[in-house]
């Protein structure tokens, strides 16, 4: 057992070779903050997002028992880098931007939401204007290719379900460059996105099935003009990332409080209000760790490998040897994963 704890650990860190330097560069904290400052992804409006977060947060600070205050940035980089800088102590993320908040800011997994059914995960999918009945599928979508006269909106670069699944799904798998198909490709959150393809500002977009009910509750009315052409395998449902460096004393606090959030105590009930704003599913959180982000990370490299395998202009010898790379990569990550089934 200690024989395969210890190659599981070699592993590990071999996988995050790539992200050595990195590592190498996030500020190391000075003890424990005197005041949590909570990171939020910019999904949607910062106004929507407080509306959603903030009573979460007031709850947190009650009960680990020092000030939280939430964090937003224009997008999700600013997220990352501050957490890297210790300007965020704890953060919600998406599997794509956990995973650079692991390799480049010092972050960890601790939990991940749950829905109230039991499932833990949500689905990215391609949205198009409800009154457009020339395309209800992907090959509807591409047939337009030729004449590059549909405008397209993918979500933030380091967004999951946004742009990281729909560029390998829909585009790498279906060896159809978004910027040599549509007229214009334009990156944007997850709320703009849709609605920009319920006022027709864009023909088509990138989503979630996580916007899409918190747009069914919030903006109906723009949730009826939409429609979906395509849905992806499940996704992870989101983490929660602490730095990895805070004490064992308050890494216990906040995971112990997440995972008994809507579930114990007297207040639970109007915690499950609360979830339920969030639009994740209302089930609260469930105990996770980095190895949630295994499928991300081969996602990842897949959509790295069609890529360079498509790549007609470089030379062939040093595309084999970067082709090499990520099988290893994608080797190593293969044997992780069966080692802790």
């Amino acid at each position: 057992m200690i024989c395969k704890t210890l190659a599981v650990a070699a592993i590990v860190a071999s996988t995050a070779l790539s992200a050595s330097t990195a590592f190498a560069q996030f500020k190391p904290l000075e003890g424990d903050p005197k005041e949590i400052n909570f990171g939020i992804i910019s999904t949607e409006s910062t106004q929507n997002l407080k509306q959603a977060w903030v009573p979460l947060i007031k709850d947190m600070e009650t009960a680990i028992g020092i000030p939280v205050k939430p964090f937003f940035a224009p997008d999700y980089a600013g997220v990352i880098e501050a957490m890297r800088f210790g300007k965020v102590h704890v953060a919600w993320f998406g599997n794509k931007s956990a995973m650079e908040a692991v390799d480049r800011a010092g972050g960890e997994v601790f939990v991940q939401e749950i829905k109230a059914d039991g499932e833990q995960g949500y689905y990215s999918h391609i949205l198009v204007n409800s009154g457009n009945d020339k395309i209800n599928s992907l090959k509807d979508l591409f047939s337009t290719c030729a004449s590059r006269s549909l405008n397209f909106g993918i979500g933030d670069p380091n967004s999951t379900s946004g742009f990281l699944v729909p560029s390998f799904y829909v585009f790498a798998q279906n060896n159809v460059d978004p910027k040599a198909c549509f007229k214009t490709v334009r990156n944007a959150n997850h709320e703009t996105n849709l609605m920009a393809v319920a006022n027709k500002q864009v023909d088509a977009a990138a989503n979630n099935s996580e916007q899409v009910a918190r747009s069914k509750m919030k903006a109906p009315e723009a949730a009826k003009n939409v429609k979906i052409i395509w849905t992806s395998p499940l996704i992870p449902a989101d983490p929660l990332v602490y730095r990895r460096d805070l004490s064992k004393i308050l890494k216990a606090k906040v995971k112990g409080f997440f995972l008994s959030y809507g579930r114990l105590g007297s207040d639970a009930e109007k915690q499950k209000a609360v979830l339920k704003g969030l639009g994740s599913g209302g089930g609260g959180y469930t105990d996770s760790s980095n190895s949630q982000l295994i499928p991300i990370r081969q996602l990842s490299l897949f959509r790295d490998k069609l890529k360079l395998q498509a790549d007609t202009r470089m030379d062939a010898a040093e595309k084999a040897k970067k082709i090499k790379v990520i099988e290893s990569k994608l080797s190593e990550l293969k044997v992780l994963e069966k080692n802790l089934m």
